[in-house]
């Protein structure tokens, strides 16, 4: 909070940077030949690489701004009003993330396809609103460090038993509920580990608004962030491989071959620490206005890329044919179009919103309409029915 004020700007480019990030990633990803994915390309390696780095730094920025409002007022508990608009804000969230999946013409046949099913990033960050909000309710009327101790809690449990709850196949539950926690049936992402971004990133709000104005919380939170994600990316593996030699526990040496989580959390850290240096740069109105928008930005991109209602997208007619040079070219005119219409969509919303009230409104008065006319001409016809068999029967 520089100037005394409450918004954190390097906060919202690091959002415009990551919805950038996704964008070019999903379409590159999606589009790009096969035969271009060469591993030992040193520029796709980096490409690679910090794509990966992309949904973590989401999950957790997300995490930190949701938390960041919900705790900057003077109410608590249930009297805090940001309460009922995180939950509506969650609750949305997973409405649109199965609305983005639904096809018209699977509707019209009177069905519903299995990846209506299937979990994506906006069930996940709505569910982890939710289990904010929770944790946050639950350590109330506890002594203020337990929701912290609780949040970073979250985040290292999850993190080392990913190996265990990962091989189950929840296979008692139905598929709609599975597909949060399991990966089998097709979901992009499940809550269980990556509610635990967003958890690590609730607690660095809370940090960061015990410590709001301190005088040299920039001077100390850069280096500090810096040292502890480079940590993460080069010792933290190490860590688990001495545990488990210590402990002889199979869990830490599971974590140790596989350690993404950690690594990938120090990455997020490192990203922190970057905007953070950078924060007096990052002011631009369209910057601030991007990290503002990300949820049209993404609704909007998953409509045109992977064809959102009808099936008819790119990645339908240009799925993993595309060369690098089409494909780098091609991905920086989706980032101008997606992000463009998103924009203009913000611009434009309170009247969207009122053209669409208004044209729903009239739909509904004519349906009315026409069910009254075809009731009355039915319930004409079934007397005359009727009159004609007592006729019949007399």
């Amino acid at each position: 909070m520089e100037n005394k004020t409450t918004r954190l700007y390097f906060i919202d480019a690091m959002r415009a940077w990551a919805i950038l990030m996704m964008l070019q990633g999903h379409f590159i990803d999606g589009l790009l030949d096969t035969a271009f994915r060469d591993g030992s390309s040193v520029t796709f390696s980096i490409w690679k690489y910090f794509r990966g780095i992309t949904a973590p730094v989401f999950f957790t920025v997300s995490g930190f701004i949701f938390t960041f409002l919900l705790i900057k007022g003077d109410k608590t508990g249930l009297q805090n009003p940001r309460v009922k608009k995180g939950i509506k804000r969650g609750l949305e969230l997973l409405f649109i993330g199965y609305l983005l999946r639904m096809d018209l013409f699977g509707l019209l046949q009177g069905k519903i396809y299995d990846s209506f099913y299937l979990v994506d990033v906006l069930h996940c960050i709505g569910l982890s609103l939710l289990g904010i909000i929770g944790v946050y309710l639950l350590s109330q009327k506890r002594k203020k460090y337990i929701f912290p101790t609780a949040l970073v809690s979250i985040t290292v449990l999850l993190f080392i038993f990913e190996p265990t709850y990962k091989t189950w196949s929840f296979s008692f539950l139905p598929d709609a509920f599975a597909n949060y926690l399991t990966k089998s049936n097709g979901s992009v992402f499940t809550i269980l580990p990556w509610f635990g971004y967003a958890a690590f990133g609730a607690f660095l709000s809370v940090v960061f608004t015990k410590f709001k104005n301190f005088k040299h919380l920039y001077s100390v939170a850069i280096p500090l962030f810096a040292i502890t994600g480079a940590a993460l990316i080069a010792y933290s593996s190490d860590l688990f491989l001495h545990l488990s030699q210590s402990t002889d526990l199979q869990l830490f040496a599971n974590v140790y071959f596989n350690n993404y989580l950690f690594i990938r959390l120090g990455d997020v850290l490192l990203v922190f620490s970057v905007f953070m240096l950078l924060r007096g740069l990052l002011k631009h109105s369209t910057v601030l206005k991007l990290g503002q928008s990300t949820l049209s930005i993404y609704i909007v991109h998953f409509i045109i890329l992977y064809g959102s209602f009808t099936g008819l997208g790119l990645y339908r007619f240009f799925h993993h044919s595309l060369t690098p040079s089409v494909a780098i070219s091609g991905a920086l005119v989706f980032m101008i179009v997606c992000t463009f219409s998103a924009l203009k969509y913000e611009d434009n919303k309170e009247l969207i919103k009122l053209r669409i009230t208004t044209i729903l409104k009239f739909a509904l008065v004519k349906i009315e309409a026409f069910s009254l006319g075809v009731f009355q001409l039915g319930k004409s016809r079934f007397f005359r029915l009727l009159r004609k068999v007592s006729r019949a029967k007399n």
